[in-house]
């Protein structure tokens, strides 16, 4: 039930909406005190730092290009006939400001390295940065080069939201030139934000020299009340808090409407104090329009050097709207024609114009944003020419990191392991890989949620350091980032790191990965090179548990698009993976582990690991044509092998697949593929502990897949995989394993002592599973 003053606060909404629309102009110029920031406020028990606007309005300039933005959004949601256009007319005063009187970017160089960035984090209201790409005249890029051709067009406004547009629902990197992340989902833009402002510390520290200041950009975020109520925006909130980023400013648009209505109804929390706790330093602007007050917000923020700082900023979604402005249904539909002329008769602006830019809104940007962003680029690339002649061994890791090149002899020392029937977990040899490739590669930097000593992540070897402020004992040098248990933050943060060009990864449990979903998407989305380590992969975990064992996890990373993963069976395979992974540029990759130890296969007798690169290969065969073949992933491969042992033994012709990567393996021709699975042997058995999903379509109608379709139990890891019949020490195969060379011969019941695996036929693939026996 929404409380009598909840009530009263709408109404107050209202009455305030009525009394400036018929002027809004004079309204904003004069700033309204009068009610609405006073109720704005009424959420707070203590008042945050308030900036109050001088007697010095904006300009009729001003005015004119923050109208501009307002009618450019109105009209692109009205003409889509979907999108959220209370937004952008709520905070175009704000993005105005910020980006003609402070934001340090040249429109004519995009990429330039010691460029400010922007992030809106609330991509629903991407007509606002598109107006501003375009009213900037900010150039296109294609393939790492800049244009001479506009970004966006007028006509691309037009466009919003349509088929192969270049201004889609919500902003995509690389897909318009301007954007500095992909936004949409509410909270990633934050998190992506701290990363970024992590990545500038990180090349402050190691490339800054006296007199040669090449990174000291800001990074500036647009949320919301949405951003505010999403966790990963609290996770990064409190990392960028300990971590005292005072290259970083949230801009908070506090409209308090969501689409539901009031967001009295679920968010009524004291944000100020919610950041002050996080270590925050917090400001409040209390209308939205007064830009001198907003302006002044600014200054404050850029001058706290120790603090990351958020500027609660007051605002009225679909401000200038008649009857909608203050209501839900400003947010995220579109207004209607006569609202919008009712807005636009507001503004003071022709009705009957749509996508109307006035004559001198384009040069004005020029004069401002335009000609100091190109003054600044200018002396940067004079100061970088002087920098590479003094530092020319730093200017080359410069050079490497922009242009997303790897460093010489990055791989020159992963180590070669020796046959082990004991062998040793692919975690632990993944840590050694990692910390042999690490020394080589200077900007390779990353760190697990609270877990680097049982994901074997943490950098060891000397000067690796931790990435920390000085008053927490360490350097915004290191290299072992501490994200703390915040796994969501994690995954954005790295992205947003990555997206400076070093090269981010970070790690987990597998089970956690649920945790991860949408960071990863967005790594794929964006073509970011992030690595991610999950280990304890599959029911091999034992006592921790069906809570801690990874089932589901493996099908759902699989079916991201985009996304390598590859789950190594042995310590080599672990450095053909950390090897194969390395150079993949251009998107995501997954890695997955074991906690418990791995045979390290005798590679004199089955064939070297460098097949992974393939994504599957043979690791064993026969003469001639096999009469079965053997697959498997990670751990389970093992257990194929010592199968392929006792079948070869006993005179059955049998192979042996290692397919670590199915998407590696699907990239290959035709002719590899068939020449690894040949189509016309079709009795096939595929082990995995994990879920079924997606095994049918390498087995075949006739194979059989030994899998999992529970969620493990609790007990030692090898009882617990003996009981699932998939012991990593004593495979539960028959004694005679020439009682089922064919698994499609198998009566209905299988031989005493056998897995128990499903033909795809008989359960129409949708339970494929066995070797699982529940207590």
């Amino acid at each position: 039930m929404v409380s009598k003053r909840a009530c009263r606060r709408r109404d107050d909404r209202r009455s305030v909406a009525a009394s400036w629309a018929g002027d809004p102009i004079g309204w904003m110029r004069q700033g309204n005190h009068n009610g609405e920031g006073d109720l704005m406020r009424s959420i707070f028990t203590q008042p945050v730092r308030a900036f109050e606007g001088g007697a010095t309005g904006p300009s009729a300039e001003d005015v004119l290009c923050i109208n501009t933005i307002r009618t450019l959004s109105m009209d692109g949601v009205q003409k889509a006939n979907s999108g959220h256009p209370g937004t952008p007319m709520a905070m175009a005063a704000p993005a105005y400001a910020l980006w003609q009187n402070v934001l340090s970017y040249d429109p004519a160089d995009p990429l330039w390295p010691n460029r400010d960035r922007f992030v809106l984090s609330i991509g629903h209201a991407s007509m606002l940065i598109y107006s501003l790409i375009y009213l900037a005249g900010i150039r296109d890029v294609k393939h790492g080069t800049v244009l001479d051709a506009p970004s966006l067009t007028l006509k691309d406004l037009e466009q919003f939201r349509q088929l192969d547009s270049r201004t889609p629902g919500h902003p995509e990197y690389h897909h318009t030139a301007g954007v500095e992340t992909t936004t949409g989902p509410l909270g990633q833009g934050c998190g992506n934000s701290v990363g970024m402002a992590m990545a500038e510390k990180w090349l402050a520290t190691r490339f800054n020299k006296p007199g040669f200041p090449l990174f000291d950009y800001h990074v500036y975020t647009f949320c919301g009340d949405g951003d505010m109520m999403e966790g990963v925006a609290s996770e990064a909130a409190s990392v960028a808090g300990h971590l005292r980023l005072g290259n970083l400013t949230w801009i908070y648009d506090s409209n308090r409407i969501s689409i539901e209505g009031s967001t009295d109804i679920a968010f009524t929390e004291n944000v100020q104090k919610r950041f002050e706790g996080y270590g925050w330093h917090v400001l409040e602007v209390k209308d939205a329009n007064d830009q001198a007050a907003f302006l002044a917000a600014l200054a404050d923020a850029k001058a706290e050097t120790g603090r990351p700082t958020l500027i609660i900023v007051h605002s009225v979604i679909g401000w200038g709207a008649p009857h909608k402005a203050g209501t839900a249904s400003a947010h995220g539909e579109p207004l209607g024609d006569a609202e919008i002329r009712g807005a636009k008769k507001a503004y003071g602006w022709p009705e009957d114009k749509s996508f109307y830019v006035p004559d001198g809104v384009l040069e004005h940007f020029q004069k401002g944003l335009g000609a100091r962003g190109a003054a600044a680029s200018a002396q940067w690339k004079a100061l970088y020419a002087s920098y590479a002649r003094d530092y020319p061994d730093l200017a080359k890791e410069v050079d490497a990191i922009l242009s997303n090149r790897l460093p010489e002899g990055w791989d020159k020392d992963i180590p070669v392991y020796e046959p082990s029937a004991k062998g040793v977990a692919s975690r632990q040899s993944s840590g050694e890989v990692l910390n042999a490739i690490a020394p080589n590669f200077p900007w390779l930097i990353g760190g697990s949620a609270d877990l680097s000593p049982s994901t074997k992540t943490n950098l060891t070897f000397q000067g690796a350091g931790s990435f920390q402020p000085p008053e927490w004992n360490g350097t915004y040098g290191g290299r072992n980032l501490h994200f703390g248990v915040r796994e969501h933050a994690m995954g954005s943060i790295c992205n947003g790191i990555s997206l400076a060009g070093i090269r981010a990864y970070c790690s987990g449990f597998l089970i956690f990965s649920d945790y991860m979903k949408p960071p990863i998407r967005l790594s794929a989305l964006m073509n970011q090179p992030v690595v991610y380590i999950f280990t304890h992969d599959s029911i091999g975990v034992g006592e921790d548990g069906p809570t801690h064992q990874p089932i589901e996890q493996l099908v759902q990373l699989r079916a991201t698009p985009g996304v390598t993963l590859i789950r190594p069976a042995d310590a080599n395979e672990v450095a053909e993976a950390w090897r194969t992974l390395i150079p993949m540029t251009d998107r995501p990759s997954v890695l997955i582990l074991s906690r418990q130890n791995l045979p390290t296969v005798d590679r004199t007798v089955y064939a070297p690991a460098s097949g992974l690169a393939k994504g599957a290969y043979v690791l064993g065969d026969c003469d001639g044509t096999p009469d079965v073949i053997l697959m498997a992933t990670g751990s389970e491969v093992g257990l194929v092998v010592s199968a392929y042992e006792t079948l070869k033994a006993e005179g059955v012709k049998a192979r042996v697949v290692s397919m670590p990567s199915w998407d590696l393996f699907e990239a290959q021709p035709k002719e590899y593929r068939d020449s690894v699975l040949p189509p016309t042997v079709t009795n096939r058995v595929a082990v995995e502990m994990a879920s079924p999903v997606g095994w049918d379509r390498y087995v075949g109608l006739s194979g059989s897949i030994i899998a999992m379709h529970g969620f493990g139990a609790l007990g030692p890891g090898r009882r617990n995989c003996s009981r699932n019949s998939a012991s990593p020490s004593k495979p539960s195969w028959p004694k005679r394993a020439s009682r089922w060379p064919r698994v499609d011969s198998w009566p209905g019941r299988p031989p005493r002592g056998a897995p128990r695996p499903v033909s795809v036929t008989e359960r129409g693939g949708d339970r494929l599973l066995a070797g699982d026996n529940p207590p």
